[in-house]
């Protein structure tokens, strides 16, 4: 009796997992549909914006910042209230809608500068000082709040800003403006990350990175317009020229701009559909490709010592992502606390997004 019992558990075992095949294989072959899909929508968008802004010719960054606004205000809307792809989530105040306008202003400040910069620096260039993301996020969280890392943690940033310096130094495209700007774009990131997490620590203010998305990007076009009309007077004149001279310009205006936001839906995504750990290293790995696309593709020079400055930085970046996941883990003893109360980022949701610049 009891050798039929345990068949028929085995039995039973057998049939538990010959079912669950199928959703494990169908969950592995969308997270990699989804993985290719950012990777990407994320690296085209770049080259685009490097393509459109130097090599075509159109310089008006912020004009551009403007296009990508507008596409994600509307398909946004599409996706969420109308699709319902992502759960609708509303503001419930007046202060809340402040903190979101405040985040958008970074936004759209940290946005606008990455797009200066690709004017004046090739885009391998540009990711070697993007990845210092790290640093820049490191200092704003200890200035503005009390957790501290441990040391370790610290000291792996080192080795970050050092790859950057050695790469600066052998840059053969090295463009002072540009790279001021860059380093502006990058720490504007971080501080949008930092700010991110005080302004929406609460439970009844969190909002997933799509609805976030959904409410700042028209705020943003409100913001970007006065610059506009300071600073590109011209560009509707331009603009229209240039479609009436080849329309083929208002199709790569459209392509380029939906696709700023699809990298924001496909992070999302893959974020869903992965582990913190596995998107960070798929981020790091990111940068890494973009580089090398874009090197074959606008065959910009570069140096080995340059390349190997990278190399230090992404080193830097996974030590420091490591260290962090320890620290998490509580394998490694972290600073002490100046103040005796819990730390803000202790029950909030923040993503870093270490090595990966996502958000248009």
């Amino acid at each position: 009796m009891s050798e039929k019992v345990a068949e028929a558990e085995m039995s039973e075992k057998a049939a538990d997992l010959q079912s669950a095949l199928p959703t494990t294989t169908a969950r592995l072959f969308t997270t990699l549909g989804l993985v290719t899909a950012w990777y990407s929508s994320n690296i085209a968008v770049l080259l685009f914006n490097k393509y459109l802004l130097s090599s075509y010719g159109f310089m008006y960054p912020i004009f551009l910042t403007m296009c990508h606004m507008v596409a994600c205000s509307v398909l946004s809307f599409v996706a969420i209230p109308w699709l319902k792809l992502v759960p609708v989530q509303s503001v419930r105040s007046r202060a809340q809608f402040l903190k979101i306008s405040a985040l958008s202003l970074v936004f759209c400040g940290s946005v606008v500068s990455g797009n200066v910069s690709l004017r004046y620096l090739p885009v391998s260039f540009n990711q070697a000082v993007g990845a210092t993301t790290p640093f820049f996020t490191a200092v704003f969280a200890c200035i503005m709040t009390p957790r501290r890392e441990s040391w370790i943690t610290y000291a792996t940033l080192v080795p970050v800003v050092a790859g950057v310096i050695v790469a600066s130094g052998a840059e053969p495209s090295f463009h002072l403006i540009g790279f001021i700007v860059c380093i502006g774009a990058t720490a504007a990131r971080a501080f949008k990350t930092v700010l991110q997490g005080i302004l929406m620590s609460s439970e009844e203010e969190k909002l997933s990175s799509m609805n976030l998305l959904l409410y700042m990007a028209p705020i943003a076009v409100i913001l970007i317009l006065p610059a506009i009309m300071i600073m590109e007077k011209n560009v509707i004149s331009v603009t229209l020229a240039l479609v009436r001279e080849d329309f083929k310009f208002a199709l790569y205006l459209l392509f380029n701009s939906s696709l700023a936001y699809f990298v924001n839906l496909t992070n999302f995504l893959v974020t869903k559909y992965t582990s913190a750990l596995t998107h960070q290293v798929l981020g790091n790995a990111k940068g890494a490709v973009a580089v090398g696309i874009s090197i074959l593709i606008f065959r910009n020079p570069v140096s080995l010592t340059g390349m190997a400055g990278y190399g230090l930085t992404v080193l830097g970046v996974v030590l420091y992502s490591e260290s962090k996941r320890r620290n998490k883990c509580g394998n490694v003893p972290t600073l002490p606390l100046p103040i005796s109360i819990d730390s803000p980022k202790s029950n909030m949701i923040i993503e870093e997004k270490v090595g990966a610049r996502d958000q248009q």
